[in-house]
């Protein structure tokens, strides 16, 4: 018995890769976030329940973000770099989350 610490360290055998015979056997690699078949659809679906939760997700974390922040200066506190710095954040999150509540480029549309 014994931790795992106190066992002796038995090394791990990995198996070297299979080398290719020719060059022209070996096949390019697809570029990465590229399709590799056209039936292949995006990564993310984009349902209207989906872009809800997700902007209002965002939305609400970025309110969250920015009421943090203005706390202090409610107070009476000087905003420093730090605060504003994280208000400015905090907006941004919350665009982001407006931005996807109302895809912009119109690509979601529903077929029928």
């Amino acid at each position: 018995m014994g931790s795992f610490l106190s066992q002796p360290v038995q090394p791990i055998k990995v198996p070297a890769p299979p080398e290719a015979t020719n060059s022209a056997e070996s096949l390019p690699l697809p570029a990465p976030g590229a399709p590799t078949s056209p039936a292949e659809g995006p990564l993310f679906n984009n349902c209207w329940s989906c872009r809800v939760l997700s902007g209002a997700g965002l939305i609400g974390a970025g309110g969250y973000v920015y009421w943090v922040a203005r706390k202090p200066v409610k107070l009476g506190y000087p905003p420093g770099p730090g605060t504003i710095t994280q208000m400015v954040i905090g907006i941004s999150i919350a665009c982001w989350g407006v931005v996807i509540l109302s895809d912009p480029k119109g690509k979601a549309f529903r077929v029928d």
